[in-house]
């Protein structure tokens, strides 16, 4: 009888080489030999395999904790309701706030600036998309800008071999139609779902279309299209600023609190 194989040897190749490069990054030290997924107070950006911004998040439990519910266990409101597919972050970016390490959750001034970071990290996110919006259900409560960030570092999730297949444009054109598909049918089958879940089904046809628009092009020898061929803002309105109570309403799982 051969033997039992073990757990980390049953996922397929790529999803082994994602969860490795996971690790790596949640290792990964500073200048002052801190792990940087080590701060329990910090804000998050994940990427596609264009470098385009896709999401953005913050935590006061631990980055290391947030991130990996997003990325591995498909434990939080993004990942369960199919806002985010987890094949389609390429990489991901940390800003942790580390003069909060031993700051309780419920501390009206931390909060206040982690509010600021994400904000803030947001509206770049947002300026740096080509198509000027991302897939953020509920856009982040609306704080100063600030000027400066905190140091933050950017980590690659993918390896060269995983991205020559899962890369290839009509695997990415496929797996987007399915994210729609299944984001379709979450507000299908829920009814009662918040516009902001709408929004992000609008953001994500858009940038289904462009990359089917852009395989096209490929295929006849004509330039890349511009993203600006569909207007996001005539389609969902000003993303910047939440537009109802509703969408200002975040869930525990968005507030650094556990999520079953």
């Amino acid at each position: 009888m051969p033997p039992k194989p073990s757990k980390k040897s049953l996922p397929a190749k790529y999803v082994q080489d994602f969860r490795s490069a996971l690790e790596q990054a949640l290792e990964a030290t500073d200048e002052q030999g801190r792990k940087w997924a080590d701060a329990k107070w910090g804000c998050y950006a994940f990427y596609d395999y264009d470098g385009e911004p896709i999401y953005v998040g913050q935590t006061n439990e631990q980055l290391r904790v947030r991130v990996r519910r997003h990325l591995s266990n498909q434990r939080t409101d993004a990942v369960a309701m199919r806002i985010l597919d987890v094949f389609e972050v390429a990489e991901m970016e940390l800003w942790p706030l580390w003069g909060y390490q031993d700051t309780p959750s419920s501390d009206k001034e931390a909060r206040k600036h982690l509010n600021r970071v994400e904000h803030t990290a947001y509206i770049r996110a947002v300026e740096n998309s080509r198509f000027k919006a991302i897939l953020n259900e509920k856009i982040p409560p609306i704080s100063d800008v600030l000027g400066e960030m905190p140091p933050s570092r950017r980590f690659p999730l993918i390896s060269d071999e995983t991205r020559e297949e899962r890369g290839h444009p009509d695997v990415r054109i496929a797996r987007r139609a399915e994210t729609i598909s299944r984001l379709a049918a979450v507000a299908h089958e829920r009814g009662e779902v918040s516009p902001g879940l709408r929004r992000v089904l609008v953001v994500q046809a858009i940038r289904l279309a462009y990359l089917a628009a852009s395989r096209l092009a490929g295929a006849t020898g004509r330039p890349e299209p511009s993203a600006n061929a569909i207007s996001m803002r005539e389609l969902v309105g000003d993303v910047h600023v939440p537009h109802s109570e509703i969408e200002t309403d975040r869930p525990e799982s968005e507030l650094g609190l556990d999520f079953e």
